[in-house]
């Protein structure tokens, strides 16, 4: 019986557990991020290098981008919400890259990012609201519909998922479709297409991830 396509290859095992490609790949990201930050801040000073400078820009940028949306300080959120664009930004990109292929491409890294901001919609709700205020908010407008909100919770996290997992996985079956048909150069104008959903999806999964955030933590005392 042939393994699915969906199936990530298996490079080696550590004991009884099976390490398969896209968690190699998802390792040499992080490295790869660690090393450049770990570069980029190494000096860290007023009249920094170029690297800090791309840094610095990215970063302000973020935290723009989520107190635009969060309407509160956004300090707090970022080390998550920036790490997972930075993140996905890396990760979606590797599919133009040969011979490597994106771990968003399969269903278990969206579904662990998916799952990172799930448990931390509620943390933050949590600890900016209190306990019985955030669980209050289930109840509202009617009690009754407490199943339906919590419905709610778990429907747009697989959502989140499985938009970031389906756009990427899409795409790379459309590049190895147009590299068997056509040849190695013509699906290049499609990898630099590529490069574009890439940082495209890694934005929407960043700015979706920051409205759930937001809407836990409730309307915010501007920063």
């Amino acid at each position: 019986m042939d393994a699915s396509p969906l199936a990530p290859e298996i490079l080696f095992l550590v004991g009884p557990v099976p390490i398969s490609r896209p968690v190699v790949t998802t390792w040499v990201i992080m490295i790869a991020v660690v090393g450049l930050c770990r570069l980029g801040t190494r000096r860290a000073g007023i009249h920094g290098g170029t690297l800090q400078t791309v840094l610095e820009i990215t970063v302000e940028t973020m935290a723009d981008q989520l107190r635009d949306i969060l309407r509160r300080d956004p300090w707090p959120f970022l080390p998550l919400l920036g790490t997972l664009f930075v993140f996905l930004v890396f990760a979606n990109l590797t599919t133009v890259i040969p011979g490597m292929k994106p771990p968003t491409g399969h269903v278990e890294t969206p579904a662990a990012l998916a799952a990172i901001v799930f448990f931390s919609v509620h943390f933050f709700g949590i600890r900016s609201r209190g306990a019985v205020d955030y669980a209050a908010r289930y109840l509202k407008p009617n009690p009754v519909l407490l199943p339906l909100n919590v419905l709610a919770e778990i429907t747009r996290t697989f959502s989140l998922m499985i938009r970031l997992f389906g756009n990427m996985m899409s795409h790379e079956f459309v590049i190895a479709i147009v590299v068997f048909m056509a040849g190695l150069f013509l699906p290049i104008p499609f990898m630099l297409l590529g490069i574009l959903i890439g940082i495209i999806q890694a934005y929407i999964f960043t700015i979706l991830a920051a409205v759930f955030i937001g809407a836990a933590v409730g309307n915010g005392e501007g920063g």
